[in-house]
Parts: C-alpha cells; structure tokens; sequence
C-alpha cells in the first residue's frame, strides 16, 4: 500500500530537485552584467548614486590604495585620467564597437587641443566653452574628411591609412608657424571658474569635477547610440561587414558615421587636455600616444564602454603607480600588458552581446513585406 504513493511521488520530487539545481547554476553562470540587471531598479539607481558621487569625491578622499606618493593625485586625476578616459570612449566607438582599426587616432586628440590653443591664445581670443565646441566641430569635420575617402578599405590598409594621417597632423603641427611650429602654443585659456568651481594652475580639483561630468555626458551619449538603429548597425558591420552589407545594410554611411562622432570624442578629449595643460606642443601626440590609447581600449575590453573607462584608467595611472622605479616603470607597464593579453585577451570586461545581438541584427527574421528595418535596410514586399 506504501508503494503506490512513494511511486508516484518520487518523480515528482526528483523533478523539482533538479529545477532547483539548474535554477542555482543559471544564478552562479550569470556575468556582472546580468546580475546588475536582475537587481530593483530602485536598488540600481541607488548604488550608481553612491558611485557616482565616491567618484566625484575621490581627489578629497585620496584613497590609501590607489593614490600615488610621487605625483599629487588630483592632478593625475585631472590631467591624465580624464583625458585617457574620454580618448578610450571615442577610439572604442571606432575600434570596439565598429570594428575598424585606427592607429592615428592620436590625430583628432591634436586637432581638438591646437583647435582651442589656436582659438583661444595664438589668433584669437574666444571664450573657453565656444572654442571646446568649435574644436569638436572641427574635429567631427576632420573624422569626416578623413573618413570619406579611406573607409572603402579595410584591416591593415585602412590602419596604415590612419597611421599616416595622425603623422601627417603631428608633422604639420611642427612645421607650420601659424601652428607655433616645434615650439607650440603657450598661454591657453583655462575654462572660466563655474562657482565654486575654480580652474587654476594648482587647483586640480575643479577640472576633476569637469572631465568627470564630461565623462559622465559622453557615456550617457554613446549608450543611446549602442541602443540605436546606429548601434545595431555598428554591431551587424562588427560581426560580419560582407553579410552586412549583403542584406542592404549602408556600411559605408555608418562606418563614416562612427569616425566622425570617435573624432568628435577624441577633439573633446584633446580640447579638455589644452586647457589644463595651458601649453602644447608636437611631441605631445606622437605616435607612440596612439598606440597607448589603443592598448586602453583593448585592455580594458573592446565594444564594452565600461572597459573603456577602466582600460583608459589603467593606461594612464599604471605608469605612475610605478613611478618609483623610475625610467624601468614603462618596462613594468608592458609587462602587465602582455600578462593580461596572455591571459585574458579578451579584456578585463568584455562585451556580452546577449539579447540585443537577438533583436539588432538578425535581419532575416523581419516580415518579407516591411519596407524598412531598425539597420535601415531597405525591403520590398515582393508584390509585383
């Protein structure tokens, strides 16, 4: 009489012992991302808040673990964290999320910095905040220009294409006197004081508080991008541009698309950088800059904009952290370089398609008679 029950309960129970072992195992397999996304919205918005404003305390707090003894932290804060970070947003929208390679990416960093020294100090004298817009103006136009002419080619090609022209903006920034030529422009103006805001030669603190909102801004913009029909876009010419293409996707008008709004980050990057430095000059964007900030974006994960951010920190504070070794520091950098592509070469945070590769780019699965999709491709019905 005892068999029958035990019978048929025994299924049952097995069955829901194993729901609850795959139920405990999808929990223990899911990435920062997912458990970020399966927290209350209430309880997201609240640990950002905090976030945000550690961050923003960080030059007062100056944190036994991470701050430098040899260089004063506000000002590796200000001065090369900031733009670092902002170079890594602008180069990962070209590299990481557009998949294509840039090796003079340094270029449009020069142009955004001569374009305010020009504006500012050696022919004009322009309010700081207009000629930061003008110069990212200038930057997106140069992005453009280089762009239109140079994107029909691909892998090495267009890196050496892109190679040249950062040489080219480096080199006539040295001969050129209207440029100030190898001695550069001195005299940049410095962002106007915005309450208690100062911007002075040893209050580094206030321009810590600017690159971050402008960091804050730029990440806020370029995450309604990646969600976008453009991001999809992006992301399909990423994957696979001749498939791509195939399926009526514009390539060549979305990968423009990505040089002239990375251009546009990295002129910002390049403005914020004269005017804290109030002094450029050529060597200042050598070639070997370029090559920093692509290991800042690699490192910290491409496509994925909060790798971005930290690939970018990393970059720029590593060589100070190991400032009292002196001149071998830059030989301890690479070596954590090499380690870290060793052995995740995918980056510290790399970018997890999941749902969105789903909805953005599988093309074929739109109806046969929709006359345009999110990629703004192009269908006929069929109907003759």
């Amino acid at each position: 009489m005892n068999a029958t029950p035990s019978g048929d309960t025994t299924p049952k129970t097995v069955n829901k012992i194993t729901e609850l072992l795959g139920a405990t195992r999808r929990r223990k397999g899911l990435g920062i991302g997912e458990k970020w996304n399966a927290l209350p919205k209430q309880a997201r918005i609240c640990i950002a808040l905090v976030a945000v404003a550690l961050l923003y305390l960080l030059p007062w707090i100056n944190p036994p673990i991470i701050r430098t003894e040899d260089t004063d932290f506000a000002s590796l804060l200000a001065g090369t964290v900031v733009p670092y970070v902002l170079v890594a947003l602008g180069l990962n929208v070209v590299v990481g999320m557009a998949g294509l390679l840039d090796l003079g990416y340094v270029g449009f960093f020069a142009v955004g910095a001569y374009s305010v020294g020009v504006l500012t100090s050696k022919h004009a004298s322009l309010p700081w905040f207009l000629a930061m817009f003008i110069a990212i103006a200038i930057s997106m136009v140069f992005g453009a220009i280089l762009g239109a002419p140079t994107l029909r080619l691909r892998g090495d090609y267009l890196a050496i294409v892109t190679l040249g022209f950062g040489e080219i903006i480096r080199l006539s920034a040295q001969n050129f006197g209207w440029l100030g030529a190898s001695e550069g422009i001195s005299s940049i103006k410095r962002p106007p004081s915005i309450g208690p805001l100062k911007f002075t030669v040893l209050e580094n603190k206030g321009y810590w508080v600017f690159g971050l909102s402008l960091i804050l801004l730029t990440v806020f913009l370029i995450s309604l991008l990646e969600t976008s029909r453009v991001g999809r876009a992006w992301t399909a010419i990423r994957e696979d541009e001749d498939a791509a293409e195939l399926m009526g996707v514009p390539t060549f008008k979305f990968k423009l698309w990505a040089f002239a709004i990375g251009a546009a980050v990295g002129g910002l990057a390049g403005a914020f950088y004269a005017g804290k430095l109030n002094t450029i000059y050529p060597r200042d964007f050598e070639v070997q800059k370029s090559i920093l900030f692509l290991a800042a974006v690699v490192l910290g994960g491409l496509g994925n904009r909060w790798g971005a951010i930290l690939g970018g920190f990393l970059v720029a504070y590593l060589p100070e952290r190991f400032r009292f070794v002196s001149d071998k520091r830059y030989f301890f950098f690479g070596l954590v370089l090499m380690i870290m592509m060793i052995f995740r070469p995918q980056g510290l945070l790399p970018r997890r398609l999941g749902r969105g590769r789903a909805k953005g780019i599988d093309i074929r699965k739109h109806r046969a008679g929709e006359d345009e999709d999110d990629l703004g491709v192009v269908r006929s019905s069929g109907r003759g």
